[in-house]
Parts: structure tokens; sequence; C-alpha cells
């Protein structure tokens, strides 16, 4: 019992992890553990629309622990590609000695479920990825694309880097953001400068 409840609260650093995209009321970033709750509430309901069926509670699991090495890695922008490549093995790292403090069998499982998201080849993993693309494409939808513009980031890239994975995972809710993101274009809620690579 005390090796969970130890690694609960180590769970509550992610609470502290700042993310990219602002809440819709603008007040301030998300934060990972926002971030990974609502990607979870995501999956619940639009599970029927998985390209393939999926284990839901599989996807949830995945969900709720993906983002848990940036505890000690902290968020890595999706377009910042030197960055992501690099901080990888840093967060695997990280996601290893946070498990660890886990029971064995707990621990197995908890990183198994991390490793099968990183790969990203079942249907669950697939599906779970196409959540975590989409969510920060709908909150800049709905707030004009605040993140997009405060960091140079243009359509072409939006689509290019969440294109494919939220189209293997949920095609249905690709083919809505992909006419959205094609008005936000129009409206010019994208950055002006490539300041990042994709």
């Amino acid at each position: 019992m005390q090796a969970i409840i130890n690694f609960i609260r180590e769970m509550d650093k992610l609470k502290g992890v700042e993310r990219k995209t602002k809440l819709l009321d603008m007040a301030r970033f998300e934060n990972s553990a926002e971030h990974s709750w609502q990607l979870a509430v995501q999956a619940l309901s639009l599970s029927r629309f998985a390209a393939e069926p999926v284990d839901l509670l599989r996807v949830i699991k995945m969900l709720l622990l993906h983002d848990i090495g940036e505890i000690d890695t902290g968020d890595t922008f999706v377009y910042a590609a030197e960055e992501r490549e690099q901080s990888k093995a840093a967060e695997q790292r990280a996601v290893r000695r946070i498990c660890a403090i886990l029971p064995n069998e707990l621990n197995a499982e908890f990183v198994a479920l991390w490793e099968e998201f990183e790969a990203a080849k079942t249907p669950e993993a697939q599906f779970a990825h196409a959540m975590d693309r989409s969510i920060p494409i709908i909150l800049n939808l709905a707030n004009n694309g605040q993140s997009w513009r405060e960091n140079g980031i243009r359509h072409e890239q939006v689509v290019r880097r969440n294109g494919p994975p939220v189209q293997a995972g949920c095609p249905a809710l690709w083919a809505y953001l992909k006419e959205k993101l094609d008005e936000a274009q129009n409206n010019g809620w994208f950055g002006a400068a490539n300041q990042l690579s994709a």
C-alpha cells in the first residue's frame, strides 16, 4: 500500500508541468495532468469512431500514463522536432524511475502500457495517439489558434504532424478536424513564420 501511495504522490507533480496550450478561458496554460484527464474523457466519448474496435479501458490507461515521464523532463512541444527526439530517451528513463516506485507487477504493467503507446502499433495505441494529437488542435481551434500564433506554427505543420496519427486511429475525427483547420487557415489563426521545424 505504501508503495502505491508514494506513486500517487509522485503523480501529483504532473500537475506542475506546464504545456503550450492555454485553457479555453485563456487564464493560464494547461498542465500535463489536465491534458491526460481530458484525453481520457475524449477517448471515452469518441471510442465508437475508432478505426478498429478497441479495448477502451486499455486506451484510458495508456492516456493516463503516457505523459508521466514529463514529471522529470517537462513537456516537449510537438513541433520542436530536434528537442522531441532528444527528450524521448530521457522520458523513457523517467517513466522507468517513476514506475519503479510501484510493486513489481504494477511497475511492469505501467511501463508496458507506456511502451505500447510509444510504439503506436496496436489499435488501442493508435486510437490513443489520435486522441493525444487531436486535443491540442481542438483547444487551438477554440482559442483562435493561440498556441499556433504564439509559436509561429503554420497550417501545413499542423496537418503534416498530426494528420497521419489522427487519421490512423480515428478517421472520422480527422475528417472533421481537417475541415476546421482549413477554416482556421482562412481566418489567419496560424503563425506567419516557421520558428520550429516540423
